[in-house]
Protein backbone atom coordinates (compact mmCIF):
# COMPACT_ATOMS: atom_id res chain seq x y z
CA UNK A 1 0.00 0.00 0.00
CA UNK A 2 1.25 3.63 -0.93
CA UNK A 3 1.97 5.54 2.11
CA UNK A 4 -0.83 8.16 1.08
CA UNK A 5 -3.45 5.53 0.96
CA UNK A 6 -2.37 4.52 4.58
CA UNK A 7 -2.92 8.19 5.70
CA UNK A 8 -6.30 8.81 3.78
CA UNK A 9 -7.60 6.06 5.11
CA UNK A 10 -6.37 7.26 9.08
CA UNK A 11 -7.94 10.51 8.34
CA UNK A 12 -11.29 9.46 7.65
CA UNK A 13 -11.51 8.62 11.06
CA UNK A 14 -12.82 11.14 13.23
CA UNK A 15 -10.52 10.33 16.40
CA UNK A 16 -10.98 14.27 18.06
CA UNK A 17 -9.98 14.15 21.76
CA UNK A 18 -11.90 15.73 24.71
CA UNK A 19 -10.04 17.53 27.26
CA UNK A 20 -13.49 17.54 29.07
CA UNK A 21 -13.60 13.93 29.60
CA UNK A 22 -11.97 11.93 32.45
CA UNK A 23 -12.03 8.51 30.52
CA UNK A 24 -9.25 6.86 29.14
CA UNK A 25 -9.64 7.54 26.42
CA UNK A 26 -11.24 10.77 26.38
CA UNK A 27 -13.49 9.62 23.40
CA UNK A 28 -14.62 6.25 22.42
CA UNK A 29 -13.99 7.05 18.85
CA UNK A 30 -10.72 7.04 19.04
CA UNK A 31 -10.69 3.11 19.63
CA UNK A 32 -12.31 2.74 16.46
CA UNK A 33 -9.12 3.30 14.56
CA UNK A 34 -6.82 1.68 17.57
CA UNK A 35 -9.13 -1.32 16.55
CA UNK A 36 -8.28 -0.87 12.80
CA UNK A 37 -4.44 -0.67 12.97
CA UNK A 38 -4.57 -3.51 14.95
CA UNK A 39 -6.51 -5.55 12.20
CA UNK A 40 -3.89 -3.74 9.75
CA UNK A 41 -0.49 -4.67 11.75
CA UNK A 42 -1.95 -8.29 12.16
CA UNK A 43 -2.57 -8.42 8.42
CA UNK A 44 1.06 -7.26 7.39
CA UNK A 45 2.46 -9.77 9.83
CA UNK A 46 2.51 -8.47 13.52
CA UNK A 47 0.68 -11.29 14.68
CA UNK A 48 1.18 -10.16 18.35
CA UNK A 49 -0.56 -6.25 18.54
CA UNK A 50 -2.94 -5.23 20.68
CA UNK A 51 -4.87 -2.60 21.66
CA UNK A 52 -5.01 -2.22 25.55
CA UNK A 53 -7.96 -1.43 27.46
CA UNK A 54 -6.59 2.19 27.58
CA UNK A 55 -6.49 2.76 24.04
CA UNK A 56 -3.18 2.25 23.32
CA UNK A 57 -2.06 0.07 20.29
CA UNK A 58 1.04 -1.95 20.77
CA UNK A 59 3.18 -4.26 18.64
CA UNK A 60 6.56 -6.03 18.27
CA UNK A 61 8.39 -6.64 14.63
CA UNK A 62 10.46 -9.64 16.00
CA UNK A 63 14.27 -9.41 15.68
CA UNK A 64 15.41 -11.58 12.43
CA UNK A 65 19.75 -10.65 14.01
CA UNK A 66 19.38 -13.15 16.74
CA UNK A 67 19.04 -9.96 19.04
CA UNK A 68 17.50 -10.62 22.28
CA UNK A 69 17.47 -7.10 23.98
CA UNK A 70 14.60 -5.03 23.93
CA UNK A 71 15.19 -2.59 20.15
CA UNK A 72 14.48 0.46 19.74
CA UNK A 73 10.98 1.79 19.75
CA UNK A 74 8.75 4.22 17.52
CA UNK A 75 5.70 5.63 18.81
CA UNK A 76 3.07 8.45 17.26
CA UNK A 77 -0.21 9.57 18.25
CA UNK A 78 -4.09 9.07 16.95
CA UNK A 79 -6.24 11.73 18.08
CA UNK A 80 -6.46 14.83 16.58
CA UNK A 81 -6.75 18.36 18.21
CA UNK A 82 -9.48 19.60 20.10
CA UNK A 83 -9.09 23.20 18.35
CA UNK A 84 -11.02 22.11 15.21
CA UNK A 85 -13.58 19.55 13.79
CA UNK A 86 -11.85 16.20 12.35
CA UNK A 87 -15.10 14.88 11.34
CA UNK A 88 -15.69 14.16 7.74
CA UNK A 89 -12.11 15.48 6.05
CA UNK A 90 -12.16 15.93 2.79
CA UNK A 91 -8.47 16.22 1.60
CA UNK A 92 -7.15 17.32 -1.56
CA UNK A 93 -4.44 15.97 -3.06
CA UNK A 94 -1.62 18.17 -5.16
CA UNK A 95 0.64 16.26 -7.36
CA UNK A 96 4.02 17.72 -8.27
CA UNK A 97 3.50 21.23 -6.65
CA UNK A 98 4.96 24.03 -8.38
CA UNK A 99 4.01 26.90 -6.38
CA UNK A 100 2.19 29.32 -6.24
CA UNK A 101 -1.33 29.64 -4.37
CA UNK A 102 -3.36 26.83 -2.93
CA UNK A 103 -7.20 27.34 -2.96
CA UNK A 104 -8.85 25.22 0.06
CA UNK A 105 -11.86 26.91 0.05
CA UNK A 106 -13.34 29.71 -2.17
CA UNK A 107 -16.46 31.09 -0.49
CA UNK A 108 -14.57 31.18 2.46
CA UNK A 109 -11.33 32.66 0.90
CA UNK A 110 -9.05 30.67 2.25
CA UNK A 111 -5.89 30.20 0.21
CA UNK A 112 -2.30 28.47 1.60
CA UNK A 113 -0.40 31.60 -0.10
CA UNK A 114 3.62 31.56 0.15
CA UNK A 115 3.66 34.84 1.12
CA UNK A 116 2.18 33.89 4.31
CA UNK A 117 3.28 30.07 4.67
CA UNK A 118 6.69 30.37 3.07
CA UNK A 119 7.51 27.01 4.31
CA UNK A 120 5.52 26.39 0.55
CA UNK A 121 8.82 27.84 -1.53
CA UNK A 122 10.76 25.19 0.05
CA UNK A 123 8.04 22.31 -0.96
CA UNK A 124 7.99 22.87 -5.08
CA UNK A 125 7.95 19.78 -6.70
CA UNK A 126 6.60 18.19 -3.24
CA UNK A 127 3.28 15.94 -3.60
CA UNK A 128 1.29 17.71 -0.74
CA UNK A 129 -2.57 17.13 0.51
CA UNK A 130 -4.40 19.79 1.88
CA UNK A 131 -7.27 20.48 4.12
CA UNK A 132 -10.45 21.50 2.42
CA UNK A 133 -10.76 24.51 4.56
CA UNK A 134 -13.67 23.24 6.52
CA UNK A 135 -11.87 20.87 8.78
CA UNK A 136 -8.53 20.23 10.39
CA UNK A 137 -6.03 17.52 7.96
CA UNK A 138 -5.14 15.13 10.91
CA UNK A 139 -1.37 15.13 9.85
CA UNK A 140 -0.88 15.79 13.65
CA UNK A 141 -0.27 12.94 13.98
CA UNK A 142 -2.24 10.43 11.91
CA UNK A 143 0.97 11.25 9.55
CA UNK A 144 4.09 10.03 11.92
CA UNK A 145 0.93 6.57 12.15
CA UNK A 146 1.11 6.33 8.39
CA UNK A 147 5.91 6.66 8.39
CA UNK A 148 5.48 4.00 11.07
CA UNK A 149 3.36 1.26 9.61
CA UNK A 150 5.19 2.16 6.35
CA UNK A 151 8.62 1.12 7.93
CA UNK A 152 7.00 -1.71 9.42
CA UNK A 153 5.33 -3.21 6.32
CA UNK A 154 9.20 -2.59 4.37
CA UNK A 155 10.43 -4.70 6.81
CA UNK A 156 8.09 -7.45 6.60
CA UNK A 157 8.26 -7.78 3.10
CA UNK A 158 12.06 -7.88 2.93
CA UNK A 159 13.48 -10.52 5.22
CA UNK A 160 16.62 -10.10 4.05
CA UNK A 161 17.49 -6.17 6.12
CA UNK A 162 18.34 -7.86 9.41
CA UNK A 163 17.02 -6.13 12.71
CA UNK A 164 16.73 -6.33 16.10
CA UNK A 165 13.08 -6.08 17.87
CA UNK A 166 11.39 -3.04 16.56
CA UNK A 167 8.31 -1.87 18.91
CA UNK A 168 5.41 0.55 17.91
CA UNK A 169 2.61 1.99 19.76
CA UNK A 170 0.21 4.37 19.10
CA UNK A 171 -1.04 6.65 21.33
CA UNK A 172 -4.41 8.30 22.25
CA UNK A 173 -4.84 11.67 23.82
CA UNK A 174 -1.50 12.94 23.21
CA UNK A 175 -3.31 16.46 22.14
CA UNK A 176 -5.07 16.98 25.50
CA UNK A 177 -1.73 16.05 26.98
CA UNK A 178 -2.87 12.31 28.40
CA UNK A 179 -1.19 10.24 25.90
CA UNK A 180 1.62 8.71 28.18
CA UNK A 181 -0.92 8.51 31.17
CA UNK A 182 -1.62 4.79 31.12
CA UNK A 183 1.65 3.78 28.88
CA UNK A 184 2.95 0.11 29.66
CA UNK A 185 6.84 0.39 29.75
CA UNK A 186 7.48 -2.49 30.84
CA UNK A 187 5.15 -3.90 28.09
CA UNK A 188 6.54 -1.52 25.23
CA UNK A 189 10.08 -3.20 26.23
CA UNK A 190 12.19 -0.94 24.31
CA UNK A 191 15.39 0.52 25.25
CA UNK A 192 15.10 3.82 23.83
CA UNK A 193 12.57 5.37 21.34
CA UNK A 194 11.39 8.00 18.93
CA UNK A 195 7.78 9.73 18.74
CA UNK A 196 7.75 10.76 15.05
CA UNK A 197 5.08 13.96 15.72
CA UNK A 198 6.96 16.72 14.29
CA UNK A 199 7.45 18.69 11.25
CA UNK A 200 10.56 19.12 8.71
CA UNK A 201 11.91 16.16 8.31
CA UNK A 202 15.48 17.51 8.74
CA UNK A 203 14.50 18.73 12.24
CA UNK A 204 15.35 16.36 15.31
CA UNK A 205 13.69 17.51 18.34
CA UNK A 206 15.46 16.83 22.07
CA UNK A 207 14.09 20.07 23.92
CA UNK A 208 10.83 20.63 24.93
CA UNK A 209 8.57 23.38 26.89
CA UNK A 210 8.56 22.94 30.62
CA UNK A 211 4.61 22.81 30.57
CA UNK A 212 2.09 23.99 33.70
CA UNK A 213 -1.97 24.04 33.45
CA UNK A 214 -3.20 27.00 35.98
CA UNK A 215 -7.34 26.97 36.30
CA UNK A 216 -8.13 30.81 37.61
CA UNK A 217 -11.56 31.11 39.68
CA UNK A 218 -12.77 34.29 39.75
CA UNK A 219 -15.73 34.25 42.60
CA UNK A 220 -17.79 37.79 42.47
CA UNK A 221 -20.47 39.25 44.35
CA UNK A 222 -23.64 38.84 42.04
CA UNK A 223 -25.95 42.09 43.19
CA UNK A 224 -29.17 43.00 41.14
CA UNK A 225 -27.16 46.10 39.19
CA UNK A 226 -30.51 48.58 40.50
CA UNK A 227 -28.98 48.32 43.97
CA UNK A 228 -25.15 47.68 43.24
CA UNK A 229 -23.67 50.53 44.26
CA UNK A 230 -20.71 49.62 47.13
CA UNK A 231 -21.74 45.88 46.67
CA UNK A 232 -21.35 44.30 43.55
CA UNK A 233 -18.49 42.66 42.44
CA UNK A 234 -18.12 41.43 38.81
CA UNK A 235 -16.42 38.28 38.43
CA UNK A 236 -15.82 38.92 34.60
CA UNK A 237 -14.14 42.39 35.18
CA UNK A 238 -11.73 40.90 38.01
CA UNK A 239 -10.62 38.42 35.47
CA UNK A 240 -9.80 40.94 33.10
CA UNK A 241 -7.56 42.74 35.65
CA UNK A 242 -5.98 39.57 36.48
CA UNK A 243 -4.91 38.88 33.15
CA UNK A 244 -3.90 42.96 33.01
CA UNK A 245 -1.53 42.50 35.54
CA UNK A 246 0.55 39.52 34.17
CA UNK A 247 3.61 40.46 31.85
CA UNK A 248 2.18 41.71 28.38
CA UNK A 249 5.94 40.43 26.28
CA UNK A 250 4.97 36.81 27.51
CA UNK A 251 1.93 36.45 25.34
CA UNK A 252 2.41 33.86 22.42
CA UNK A 253 1.96 36.68 20.27
CA UNK A 254 4.81 38.43 21.26
CA UNK A 255 7.41 35.35 21.69
CA UNK A 256 9.60 32.84 19.76
CA UNK A 257 12.40 30.57 20.26
CA UNK A 258 13.67 30.14 23.92
CA UNK A 259 10.89 32.75 24.74
CA UNK A 260 8.67 30.95 27.12
CA UNK A 261 4.58 32.35 27.63
CA UNK A 262 1.42 32.78 29.15
CA UNK A 263 -1.69 31.58 26.80
CA UNK A 264 -5.23 32.37 28.04
CA UNK A 265 -6.74 29.83 26.33
CA UNK A 266 -10.54 30.04 27.57
CA UNK A 267 -12.38 31.97 29.89
CA UNK A 268 -15.87 31.62 30.68
CA UNK A 269 -18.70 33.17 33.32
CA UNK A 270 -21.00 35.94 34.33
CA UNK A 271 -20.74 38.15 37.18
CA UNK A 272 -20.65 35.58 39.83
CA UNK A 273 -18.27 33.53 38.51
CA UNK A 274 -15.49 33.51 35.92
CA UNK A 275 -13.21 30.90 34.98
CA UNK A 276 -9.72 31.22 33.02
CA UNK A 277 -7.73 28.43 31.73
CA UNK A 278 -4.35 29.39 30.72
CA UNK A 279 -1.17 27.03 29.82
CA UNK A 280 2.14 28.26 31.11
CA UNK A 281 5.54 27.57 28.73
CA UNK A 282 9.33 27.95 29.77
CA UNK A 283 12.06 25.86 28.05
CA UNK A 284 13.93 27.31 31.66
CA UNK A 285 12.44 25.13 34.55
CA UNK A 286 13.45 27.98 36.86
CA UNK A 287 11.85 30.75 34.23
CA UNK A 288 8.31 28.45 34.47
CA UNK A 289 8.05 28.42 37.73
CA UNK A 290 8.53 32.01 38.08
CA UNK A 291 5.70 32.17 35.64
CA UNK A 292 3.70 29.70 37.66
CA UNK A 293 5.02 32.09 40.75
CA UNK A 294 3.31 35.32 39.51
CA UNK A 295 0.16 33.68 39.04
CA UNK A 296 -0.14 33.33 42.87
CA UNK A 297 1.51 36.83 43.50
CA UNK A 298 -1.12 38.12 41.28
CA UNK A 299 -3.72 36.07 43.43
CA UNK A 300 -3.01 37.08 47.18
CA UNK A 301 -2.41 40.79 45.52
CA UNK A 302 -6.72 41.08 44.80
CA UNK A 303 -7.34 38.37 47.31
CA UNK A 304 -5.61 41.10 50.03
CA UNK A 305 -7.28 44.02 47.57
CA UNK A 306 -11.07 42.84 47.76
CA UNK A 307 -10.90 41.29 51.60
CA UNK A 308 -11.84 38.15 50.44
CA UNK A 309 -10.92 35.13 48.99
CA UNK A 310 -11.98 36.12 45.03
CA UNK A 311 -9.43 34.59 43.15
CA UNK A 312 -8.50 30.74 43.39
CA UNK A 313 -5.76 29.05 41.60
CA UNK A 314 -4.82 25.63 40.75
CA UNK A 315 -1.63 24.88 38.41
CA UNK A 316 -0.58 21.87 37.58
CA UNK A 317 2.32 20.02 36.23
CA UNK A 318 1.56 18.66 32.63
CA UNK A 319 4.94 17.83 31.60
CA UNK A 320 9.13 18.73 31.45
CA UNK A 321 12.12 19.42 29.17
CA UNK A 322 12.94 15.71 28.26
CA UNK A 323 16.58 17.44 27.03
CA UNK A 324 17.58 17.74 30.97
CA UNK A 325 18.24 14.28 30.55
CA UNK A 326 18.80 13.14 27.08
CA UNK A 327 21.63 15.54 27.20
CA UNK A 328 23.26 13.17 29.66
CA UNK A 329 23.63 10.44 26.76
CA UNK A 330 23.00 12.32 22.93
CA UNK A 331 23.62 8.86 20.92
CA UNK A 332 20.26 8.54 20.46
CA UNK A 333 20.02 11.90 18.73
CA UNK A 334 23.34 11.23 17.66
CA UNK A 335 22.11 8.35 15.85
CA UNK A 336 19.15 10.06 14.44
CA UNK A 337 21.75 13.10 12.71
CA UNK A 338 23.63 10.06 11.18
CA UNK A 339 20.57 8.48 9.81
CA UNK A 340 19.19 11.86 8.46
CA UNK A 341 22.31 12.55 6.89
CA UNK A 342 23.12 8.82 5.22
CA UNK A 343 19.54 10.01 3.09
CA UNK A 344 20.60 13.20 1.72
CA UNK A 345 19.07 15.77 4.31
CA UNK A 346 20.27 18.43 6.72
CA UNK A 347 19.90 17.33 10.07
CA UNK A 348 19.36 20.42 12.64
CA UNK A 349 18.36 20.31 16.37
CA UNK A 350 15.36 22.80 17.36
CA UNK A 351 13.58 23.78 20.76
CA UNK A 352 10.11 22.36 20.55
CA UNK A 353 7.47 25.33 21.03
CA UNK A 354 5.41 22.36 22.78
CA UNK A 355 5.50 19.27 23.87
CA UNK A 356 5.24 15.14 22.71
CA UNK A 357 4.53 12.59 24.49
CA UNK A 358 8.47 12.03 24.36
CA UNK A 359 8.55 14.43 26.79
CA UNK A 360 7.04 12.13 29.39
CA UNK A 361 8.13 8.86 28.08
CA UNK A 362 11.94 9.87 28.66
CA UNK A 363 11.03 10.62 32.23
CA UNK A 364 9.13 7.63 32.70
CA UNK A 365 13.04 6.05 31.81
CA UNK A 366 12.74 5.91 28.35
CA UNK A 367 14.64 8.17 26.23
CA UNK A 368 12.43 9.41 23.47
CA UNK A 369 13.48 12.44 21.04
CA UNK A 370 11.02 13.52 18.24
CA UNK A 371 11.32 13.16 14.51
CA UNK A 372 9.49 14.90 11.56
CA UNK A 373 6.53 14.13 9.85
CA UNK A 374 6.20 16.62 7.14
CA UNK A 375 3.38 17.56 8.54
CA UNK A 376 2.79 21.46 8.75
CA UNK A 377 0.25 24.59 10.24
CA UNK A 378 -1.60 21.73 12.75
CA UNK A 379 -4.67 22.17 14.61
CA UNK A 380 -6.57 23.49 11.76
CA UNK A 381 -7.87 24.26 8.29
CA UNK A 382 -4.34 25.49 6.90
CA UNK A 383 -3.09 22.11 8.20
CA UNK A 384 -0.94 20.27 5.27
CA UNK A 385 1.11 17.81 4.65
CA UNK A 386 4.31 16.79 2.41
CA UNK A 387 3.71 12.74 0.94
CA UNK A 388 7.40 13.32 -0.45
CA UNK A 389 8.50 14.19 2.90
CA UNK A 390 6.48 11.22 4.95
CA UNK A 391 8.04 8.84 1.75
CA UNK A 392 11.48 10.19 2.93
CA UNK A 393 10.95 9.84 6.51
CA UNK A 394 10.32 5.97 6.12
CA UNK A 395 13.49 5.88 4.73
CA UNK A 396 15.22 7.93 7.60
CA UNK A 397 13.49 5.31 10.15
CA UNK A 398 14.58 2.07 8.28
CA UNK A 399 18.19 4.19 8.29
CA UNK A 400 17.81 4.15 12.29
CA UNK A 401 17.32 0.82 12.96
CA UNK A 402 19.95 -0.41 10.75
CA UNK A 403 22.12 1.79 12.37
CA UNK A 404 20.84 1.13 15.82
CA UNK A 405 22.27 -2.84 14.88
CA UNK A 406 25.67 -1.47 13.95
Amino acid sequence: MKIEERFLKYVSFDTQSDPSSSTAPSSLKQLKLGEYLVEEMKSIGIDNAYLDKYGIVYGTLEANNGDTSGGIGFIAHMDTSPDASGKDIKPQFIENYQGGVITLHKEKELYLDPKEFNVLDKLVSHDLITTDGTTLLGADDKAGVAIIMQMAEYLLTHPDVKHGNVQIAFTPDEEIGRGTENFDIAAFKAERAYTVDGGDINIVDYENFNAFEAVVEVTGKSIHPGSAKNKMVNSILVAQEFQAMLPLHMRPEATEGYEGFNHLCNIHGNCEKTVMEYIIRNHDLDLAKKQCQDFEDIQGYLNQKYGYNIIKVNIRQQYLNMKELISKDMSIVDNAFKAIEECGLHPVASPIRGGTDGANLTYMGLPCPNLGTGGFNYHGPFEFVSVTMMRKQVEVLLKIIENTQK
